[in-house]
């Protein structure tokens, strides 16, 4: 599928608790977890859908197993960029992902994220639990528009899951994502 706007099954749901400073980010997937799994660890998929539509990505470093760390730029059209960074803590293939995240722009306000992927049947419910230093930091994460960015990564990652075999190979050159 194209990057054109599909029809998605699944809305992404993300919740920020009033009295906590955490967001929790909850959406369905038509995949396995060993699927869905790989395309959050498999930099050359991870470069495929996560972030806005808009922005262009560039993965610097993306070593997606336990005390393994990563570093990422999204790019605007005018060159305005955007990095992030953070380590992998734990690593559990088609289980659990446990890392931190920060934001150049602001290297003190780092979060821990925990993203387990659940079995239900022939689809996987991913959850992110994001817990930052205070919700003033999590209010000023909210401000800065990031439910488009997830929710339009959603889409991208719900856009390459429903790939067939061979166009996954000719976008990858990897065995493709496809079962």
């Amino acid at each position: 599928m194209s990057g054109a706007k599909a029809n998605h099954r699944h809305e992404t749901e993300i919740v920020a608790d009033p009295a906590l400073p955490t967001i929790v980010i909850t959406r369905e997937f038509e995949a396995s977890p060993d699927r869905v799994f790989r395309a959050y660890t498999d930099p050359d998929l991870v470069v495929q859908w996560l972030g806005p539509r808009r922005l262009t990505m560039r993965i610097d470093t993306y070593d997606a197993s336990s005390g393994g760390s990563y570093r990422y730029v999204h790019r605007e059209d005018d060159g305005t960029e955007y990095g992030f960074h953070g380590v992998f803590h734990e690593v559990r293939p088609d289980e659990r992902i446990v890392q931190t995240f920060a934001f150049d722009g602001h290297p003190d306000g780092v979060s821990l994220e925990t993203t387990t992927f659940q079995a239900l049947g022939s689809r996987t419910r991913v959850t992110t639990k994001s817990l930052m230093d205070s919700v003033e930091a999590r209010d000023s994460m909210i401000r800065s528009g990031m439910q488009r960015g997830v929710r339009e990564g959603h889409e991208r990652l719900d856009e390459l899951l429903g790939l067939d075999r061979s166009d996954a190979d000719r976008q990858t050159g990897t065995e493709g994502l496809a079962s």
